[in-house]
């Protein structure tokens, strides 16, 4: 009877580290150096957030994006392409901006990145798509005139708009208007 119930004990525990093993990827329980650039089971990108708490404190928080990766599921890159492609797992947020640095998209063009890191180039890919800019375009242009293809992309960045007329400076504040 106790050799019964070993068995069923250690039949439990390998179905319990299976189940783990072969488990979906779910970005809110990634932590800090796992989140950024991961897929979830969903297809969605996880996205890494920081939160400063009333005592200045800083937390790091992995979240579902509304970003879906094309054709890539349960994906947590490894250590070897965010080296060869130039990213940074404490990165924040998902941003084109990296694009407009010369460095980085020569980086990214790559052939270990370009050709090893489907997961990254497919991220940039449609970031640049969105700034319309054809990555594979951007690519052959860093590989021949860096300064040409950096000039395709304009930044995503919003900017207030200035006033419509002139400002008049009148020396003083005005006046509260009475009560």
């Amino acid at each position: 009877m106790a050799s019964k119930t070993v068995a069923v004990l250690v039949l439990a525990l390998f179905a319990f580290n299976l189940q783990a093993t072969l488990g979906e990827i779910t970005c809110e329980h990634l932590d800090q150096d796992s989140c950024a650039y991961a897929v979830a089971s969903t297809g969605k990108r996880c996205v890494l957030e920081k939160h400063v708490k009333r005592s200045g404190e800083e937390e790091y928080t992995c979240r579902t994006s509304e970003i879906e990766a094309d054709k890539i599921r349960n994906w947590i890159e490894t250590d070897q392409c965010v080296k060869a492609c130039g990213i940074d797992r404490n990165s924040f947020g998902i941003s084109s901006d990296s694009l407009l640095e010369s460095s980085f998209t020569e980086m990214l063009c790559s052939s270990q990145c370009y050709n090893g890191c489907p997961n990254i180039v497919d991220l940039y890919f449609n970031l640049a798509a969105g700034e319309g800019v054809f990555l594979p375009k951007l690519c052959e242009a860093q590989r021949g005139n860096v300064r040409r293809g950096m000039s395709e992309i304009q930044s995503s960045g919003l900017v207030a708009p200035g006033p419509v007329g002139g400002v008049k400076f009148m020396g003083v504040a005005p006046a509260f208007p009475p009560y």
